[in-house]
């Protein structure tokens, strides 16, 4: 039985199509450059996949539809920005980016995380199941940290590190950051999502929650944005191999110039 879709492809571009602010867009940008100067390596077949190509301009952009439109072993970079936390199939994004590398190739992938808006989305599902009495898909279900190393791996990446940042923005209100969202072509793009305008009780009583639960001294309400930020390298003899388990020539208690206190052996 397939799994139903996460993500309406058609809402989503129809939302980044009216997209004006690109703050996050530009952040990743920016991010994306820092990185890449970290890596001693000259890239000269770059690609980067993302909702918004207007912002990338020295790339050859790549839509992130739902197989990518990328050669097999063509690149030697390959970038995903801020479009994995709405793919449908999170593993077959990244399974393409790294057939699409050469050998020693580098992708770079960053994305909203898990703690994303952790704010908002507790005072939607509490105003609404106060309100209505159940639950709707509103806000979109994002990775943790602590999944996304192993499917760099079950991905085919070797040297796989996945790392995180926050950053937390500050609000007049709770439909001032909604207004945001939706300027950022973030809004409700969910397969699964309500068909008809929520109910004003519904938004009120949310922003009314969010007001007096999060508001800071100044009034101001926080909304904070995890961004991960995925490396990995496509597989080559020249890279760092792990050791065999039991090929250590030192011992850890040694170095640490601590005493070695061993196991108690187990009773048959």
């Amino acid at each position: 039985m397939t799994p139903p879709l996460l993500t309406d492809r058609l809402a989503l571009g129809l939302h980044r199509a009216r997209a004006t602010e690109f703050f996050w867009i530009e952040e990743v940008v920016a991010e994306v450059h820092e990185r890449l100067k970290e890596v001693n390596r000259t890239f000269t077949d770059a690609a980067v996949v993302c909702g918004f190509p207007q912002m990338w301009p020295d790339f050859r952009v790549v839509a992130d539809t739902e197989v990518l439109a990328l050669q097999l072993g063509a690149q030697d970079l390959v970038v995903h920005a801020l479009a994995l936390h709405w793919a449908n199939d999170l593993v077959g994004q990244l399974v393409q980016c790294r057939r699409a590398l050469r050998a020693d190739g580098l992708f770079l992938g960053i994305m909203f995380g898990g703690q994303t808006l952790h704010e908002l989305r507790a005072c939607l599902a509490e105003a609404e199941a106060e309100v209505t009495g159940g639950l709707s898909p509103r806000v979109l279900p994002m990775a943790e940290i602590r999944d996304l190393g192993g499917l760099l791996q079950r991905a085919g990446f070797a040297l796989p590190v996945a790392d995180a940042y926050t950053k937390t923005l500050r609000y007049r209100d709770a439909w001032h950051l909604m207004r945001d969202l939706r300027a950022m072509g973030e809004g409700n793009a969910l397969a699964q999502r309500l068909r008809r305008p929520t109910g004003r009780r519904v938004m009120k009583r949310a922003a009314h929650i969010y007001q007096d639960r999060f508001a800071g001294p100044d009034g101001l309400i926080p909304a904070t944005f995890e961004v991960i930020c995925l490396t990995g390298w496509a597989p080559h003899d020249s890279q760092q191999k792990p050791l065999r388990p039991g090929s250590a020539v030192a011992r850890l208690a040694e170095a640490l110039q601590s005493a070695e206190t061993p196991l108690p052996r187990e009773k048959n």
